[in-house]
């Protein structure tokens, strides 16, 4: 679970597990209320770090999103061949 300031910019990262290497796959994220399924999408980015990847996102205000105070589910859809999986990754509480 993630906390940030409504006022704050910062990444959210999240470790991708996988055998191969994704960076060349398109990662998205999505924030959605509890118990809603993503309808919008956002660009991510991948960082990599000592072997490890990690899916990020850009939040606050100039961010790719800047949600509102409350909870938020956290989403990550990852474009491959031939699959696309998408996961709730996690919670983000801004307060």
């Amino acid at each position: 679970m993630a906390r940030q300031s409504a006022l704050s910019l910062e990444y959210l990262r999240y470790q991708v597990t996988t055998s191969h290497d994704p960076t060349a796959d398109t990662v998205q994220f999505a924030l959605t209320t509890p118990n809603a399924t993503p309808s919008s999408w956002v660009s991510g980015s991948w960082e990599t770090v000592s072997g490890s990847y990690f899916a990020k996102c850009l939040v606050g205000p100039g961010g790719a999103v800047s949600p509102a105070v409350g909870e938020w589910l956290v989403w990550v859809k990852i474009t491959d061949s031939p699959e696309v999986p998408v996961r709730q990754v996690g919670t983000l509480t801004v307060f």
